[in-house]
């Protein structure tokens, strides 16, 4: 056999594709490094699997997270809420949601007047009682009693009023412990935006009903105090004008004009006093004035959707004075 080492005239042998991979010239290589070779060739593939499911588990989690962030549906158990709530991140944004987290925050007045007893709402915005809520739900009032969601009832001191904002704070007297709500930011507020309110109409604590925003900076104007054939109507209706139009009665010669917030969610009488609320759990207003057509005018009594509410901005910037006796 001719030595291709010794013997230069030969041709060299043909190039070995193992020679690289194996560190040797050998053809064909050894049984153990093919073997090590068809190895190294499976693990290729494997490896690439395996990165590849990786990349597609990290996608389909981004792309789940985007569908949860659009939709609103976290389907966890993070119970993170909202600060002054207790709406949880999975229920943020629905109806359900919010009325559960806010309601406890929302309470029923009853006025003692000379003349009976009228029924309104109110919020409380600390935990040992503080409740904002109309000056109309209180005008003219000898005593105030007030009844939390639990059915827990209170004596009420009135703090201050602000009948210029139709506005004003009671004390509860002995409360402790409250589920105090958290006060918005109604500057924030578009038209077009889901609200909530919740509040006392005829008397039925605790009723939600849910729409939008439908204007804002409406000018409404009310009275400030009961007067010979004005205030408070027998059906406890609050007379107020607006676009030059008197609805509920006269509002008399002592009245008030502020800036509203217009709403088609479902007000009537009680409503007064109670919350508008955002979909973060938020009081974004106090509910003050809604138009209910009577049977006396032709039309049907009974909401219908014009109604509106002073902005929470509006109380922030009265609060102290309420505190220190209005």
């Amino acid at each position: 056999m001719t030595d291709y080492y010794r013997d230069q005239s030969q041709p060299p042998p043909p190039t070995d594709p193992y020679s690289t991979a194996y560190g040797t010239g050998a053809w064909p290589p050894p049984p153990q490094q093919a073997a090590a070779g068809s190895r190294a060739r499976a693990r290729r593939p494997v490896a690439l699997l395996v990165a590849v499911a990786i990349v597609a588990a990290a996608v389909g989690g981004g792309a789940s997270a985007l569908v949860d962030r659009f939709t609103g549906d976290g389907g966890g158990t993070d119970g993170t809420g909202v600060a002054g709530t207790n709406v949880a991140r999975s229920s943020t944004g629905t109806v359900a949601g919010v009325a559960q987290a806010v309601s406890p925050s929302i309470v029923e007045i009853r006025a003692e007047t000379a003349s009976g007893q009228s029924t309104g709402s109110g919020v409380i915005i600390t935990g040992d009682g503080e409740i904002v809520t109309n000056n109309h739900v209180l005008s003219g009032a000898d005593a105030v009693k007030v009844r939390l969601s639990d059915g827990r009832t209170y004596t009420a001191d009135v703090v201050g009023t602000a009948p210029d904002k139709d506005l004003a704070l009671v004390k509860l007297r002995g409360a402790s412990g409250l589920k105090a709500a958290a006060l918005g930011d109604s500057d924030q507020l578009k038209v077009g935006e889901e609200v909530v309110a919740i509040g006392s109409p005829e008397g039925l604590t605790g009723t939600v009903t849910s729409g939008i925003v439908s204007a804002l900076d409406r000018d409404v104007t009310v009275a400030k105090e009961p007067g010979p054939g004005q205030g408070r109507q027998p059906d406890g209706e609050w007379p107020f004008e607006f676009g030059g139009q008197q609805f509920n009665g006269d509002t008399g010669d002592s009245k008030t004009t502020y800036k509203a917030i217009q709403t088609d969610a479902s007000l009537n009488p009680g409503n007064s006093g109670g919350a508008l609320i955002n979909m973060s759990g938020q009081i974004v207003g106090i509910n003050s004035a809604m138009y209910s057509p009577s049977a006396s005018n032709g039309s049907t009594a009974g909401s219908v959707g014009l109604g509106f509410a002073i902005p929470v901005d509006t109380v922030k910037g009265v609060l102290d004075d309420l505190r220190s006796g209005g």
